[in-house]
């Protein structure tokens, strides 16, 4: 604990004093055991187990399960949390000060490192019982229960150490979790790339891809010790060297060094006197601040061009590929969309809460309550600003779809379905970006909830896919099986709308959002078309006018009073 310096000692003596730390671990174990006992109610129904055939067969698969699942959850918010502590204390100015203390480089870098990761560690623990018990159902060696935990805290370090760099490397929050996710994204695509096109380097690099090292742990019949050992050493090797750049380079990259323009000047052709040439301001100057200036910093153009760079590697790995069903649901070029339009709405909902965040943490949020902006123009003007600069990205996926409609994949009717669904998902994720930004006062906490709960919904949705893969059957029969997750899912997402400001719509929408996505997802598997986009469009075009409608009417911003909007 002296290594990593005082920053990790503090938050290992406080975090167990917050009701949210026991609440967390509470609501992980049960979200594991909850998983259980759907994929039990989908493999087995409610027929009686009778062989340990069964039970072992059963075991396996909820391993399999669990073991995707966490390290997918270790690896994000491993990122998500290193990356938005720091980025928080750019934003409210108070990183200089840590670098006025005596406190060493390492103290800094590990600290919050560590600080950030104790939770996913301690996460890790606690479910280890809950694999244990997998052990006892039969199918799952304890080597491969030790290995698939500890290749799950080696990922976790090794995303943390780069969202760690990351964030002190740039100075906006936007910039921040952009890069940090796409950076993520751009290296486990090239480890694949290479992976596969070079085989001198194949071994080293699939060593350094967690989801083919999980592979190979969860077959039974491969050498998982030594793969596993690879990875774990290889990963913990990533995460030092990133740490040790940082490291060397904190001081050097903070205080930022970046000098902006002054403003330009020009002659007065009467008197020769220099005068400042101002800009002339909109009518709702909180859009044309969005859109005319550079709010979110002068590298976002950068983030595109990584963007369209996966973009343009995912078709050429569509190119490459059969035709063969990737999972067994999905054809290579759907798959390719999904992923591209996930990675849309993340962004986006990125740009929409760190829009706010970043105005609260500056204070200038506070200003507005003084101004005559109005509440309508306030939220429209965000809106707005966030679809302009995210355009680029939220076009990409658009673009394809059109390209394989022209190409006879799609017939212009369910080209139509997919735009119009894709269109309302986009407007979700920008609108609970903001709800998130006015409802959390701590920046970390809307950041955390924001992207959490877009990254959750996408998790469910990957999980249900899973599950009725193997059973697809109507609705109704399906429907009882699920009703548990359903019902969890539900709660989480009240918990998440309604943390400031309930109200019935709200209420309704987190009810309502689960069953409908769920039924969309059975609806697809079975071949519908009209019956996915009306879910979708009801599901999450109610959901953004529930939290759209109490933002335009009533100016929140979690000072402790609320303004009417005029006139």
């Amino acid at each position: 604990m002296n290594v990593l310096g005082p920053i990790f000692a503090r938050e290992v003596y406080v975090a167990p004093r917050h009701p949210r730390h026991f609440f967390v671990r509470a609501a992980y174990v049960a979200l594991l055991c909850v998983l259980m006992y759907t994929a039990a109610q989908t493999t087995f129904g409610w027929q009686e187990v009778r062989t340990i055939g069964d039970l072992a067969r059963f075991g396996a698969l909820c391993f399999q399960l669990f073991a995707l699942l966490q390290l997918t959850l270790v690896m994000f918010f491993g990122l998500l949390l290193a990356a938005s502590s720091i980025a928080q204390e750019k934003d409210r100015r108070t990183l200089i000060l840590l670098l006025m203390t005596d406190l060493r480089n390492h103290e800094l870098v590990l600290g919050k490192l560590f600080a950030a990761l104790l939770v996913v560690f301690v996460l890790l623990g606690v479910s280890l019982p809950v694999f244990a018990l997998l052990h006892l159902l039969g199918g799952v060696s304890l080597s491969q229960i030790v290995w698939s935990l500890l290749l799950s805290g080696a990922a976790a370090y090794a995303t943390g150490s780069w969202g760690t760099l990351v964030a002190y490397w740039r100075d906006k929050t936007f910039q921040t979790l952009a890069v940090s996710v796409l950076g993520m994204v751009l290296f486990f695509g090239l480890t694949e790339l290479l992976g596969a096109t070079v085989p001198a380097v194949s071994t080293w690099l699939m060593a350094l891809s967690p989801y083919r090292s999980l592979l190979l742990i969860l077959d039974p019949f491969s050498d998982h010790v030594q793969t596993a050992g690879a990875a774990v050493l290889s990963l913990l090797a990533l995460g030092c060297v990133l740490n040790a750049v940082t490291i060397a380079r904190l001081r050097v990259w903070n205080p930022s060094q970046a000098v902006y323009a002054a403003p330009a000047e020009e002659s007065d052709a009467a008197t020769g006197a220099k005068r400042v040439r101002h800009r002339r301001i909109w009518s709702n100057p909180v859009l044309w601040r969005e859109i005319r200036t550079r709010a979110y910093g002068r590298r976002v153009v950068v983030i595109k061009g990584v963007y369209g760079l996966i973009a343009l590697a995912a078709l050429a790995w569509v190119g490459d590929t059969g035709g063969e069903l990737v999972l067994g649901m999905l054809h290579p070029a759907a798959f390719a969309f999904a992923g591209l339009t996930v990675l849309t709405l993340l962004m986006v909902n990125a740009q929409a809460v760190t829009s706010l965040t970043s105005e609260r943490d500056a204070k200038t949020l506070e200003l507005l309550l003084v101004t005559d902006i109005t509440a309508r123009e306030f939220i429209f003007g965000k809106m707005v600003g966030v679809l302009y600069n995210a355009k680029e990205l939220i076009l990409v996926p658009m673009l394809i779809a059109v390209f394989y409609w022209q190409l006879g994949r799609l017939t212009a009717e369910n080209l139509t379905y997919l735009l119009l669904g894709y269109a309302v998902l986009v407007l979700f994720a920008a609108m609970l970006g903001l709800h998130a930004g006015l409802s959390f006062e701590s920046s970390r906490s809307a950041i955390g909830n924001s992207l959490g709960t877009m990254f959750f919904l996408f998790v469910g949705i990957f999980v249900f896919m899973l599950l009725l893969l193997e059973a697809r059957s109507s609705f109704f029969i399906q429907f009882q099986s699920f009703l548990l997750f359903i019902i969890v899912g539900s709660i989480g997402l009240y918990t998440s709308l309604t943390h400031k400001n309930p109200s019935s719509a709200l209420t309704l929408a987190a009810g309502l959002l689960p069953f409908f996505t769920f039924y969309a997802i059975t609806e697809y598997l079975l071949g519908g078309t009209l019956g996915v986009c009306l879910a979708i469009g009801v599901a999450y075009g109610f959901a953004t006018l529930a939290m759209l409608i109490p933002a335009v009417s009533e100016f929140d911003v979690a000072l402790g009073r609320t303004t009417m909007d005029k006139g």
